[in-house]
């Protein structure tokens, strides 16, 4: 069932018939511009698998395109919404385990110990979802940092409450990853503008201090007697009713 987040519909009618479009301008960085993106390319390895991953924020995709210290460009899209099967997994309906255990299906991961490959299986077992057969999936995105955030969860070393806060403070935003060839059909290049890697790299390391220091602040900050790890989960599952994540 296709999911229909609002945060993608901005409605533009026809002037010779009653009709509406839905459309959201999307932007790419790279080091070089790209107007007709193509499909199957990229890393698998990225957070969602293959696929054209973008975001709404033109200073994200700047930082993005110079994270090597190189200057590189923004990219512009329109992309048009309508009818495409969309896996939005900041609603209600799921939770940063299912974003993790995807996450997991795609990076590298190798659990360290018994418990860790344990809490593995829980998450596959629990959380899998069918996130291929969606055309474009919104959600969080992991640099490094937030990877390693991911994996101490994973293997007992913080709670829960520590990666959910990590994840919203950390400023890296959602990002939004074009899966299909339909999704690639309905993509339309508007420009790429240039982003100077004086500005942009040093914003980009600067949103990781910023990440590293919103985790190290959420470990200080809770008690313990509220924590919840994720071996907790695997032992009594209700202990995510009441948890805002």
């Amino acid at each position: 069932m296709a999911i229909e987040p609002p945060f993608l519909h901005h409605p533009s009618f026809c002037s010779h018939k009653k009709c509406i479009f839905y459309f959201m301008i999307l932007f790419h960085g790279s080091d070089k511009q790209i107007s007709a993106p193509t499909f199957g390319a990229g890393n698998p390895r990225n957070d969602y698998g293959l696929g054209f991953y973008c975001t709404e924020s033109i200073d994200l995709a700047k930082e993005w395109a110079c994270q090597k210290n190189t200057d590189g460009f923004a990219n512009q899209y329109e992309l048009d919404s309508q009818d495409l099967n969309i896996l939005d997994l900041s609603q209600d309906n799921f939770s940063l385990l299912h974003w993790l255990t995807i996450l997991m299906q795609n990076r590298i991961f190798a659990p360290k110990s018994p418990i860790g490959h344990q809490n593995l299986q829980f998450l596959t077992e629990h959380f899998k979802l069918d996130y291929q057969s969606y055309d474009v999936i919104y959600g969080y995105r992991a640099n490094d940092s937030y990877f390693s955030f991911a994996s101490d969860f994973l293997e007992n070393i913080i709670p829960i409450q520590s990666l959910a806060s990590s994840m919203k403070l950390g400023s890296l935003g959602l990002q939004i990853v074009l899966k299909s060839p339909k999704a690639f059909s309905r993509l339309k290049f508007i420009k790429a503008e240039k982003a100077e890697k004086e500005k942009y790299y040093t914003q980009y390391k600067e949103r990781d201090t910023t990440a590293r220091k919103a985790y190290r602040e959420s470990l200080r900050n809770l008690k313990p007697s509220e924590s919840i790890y994720l071996i907790d989960l695997v032992r009594n599952p209700e202990l995510l009713n009441g948890l805002s994540l």
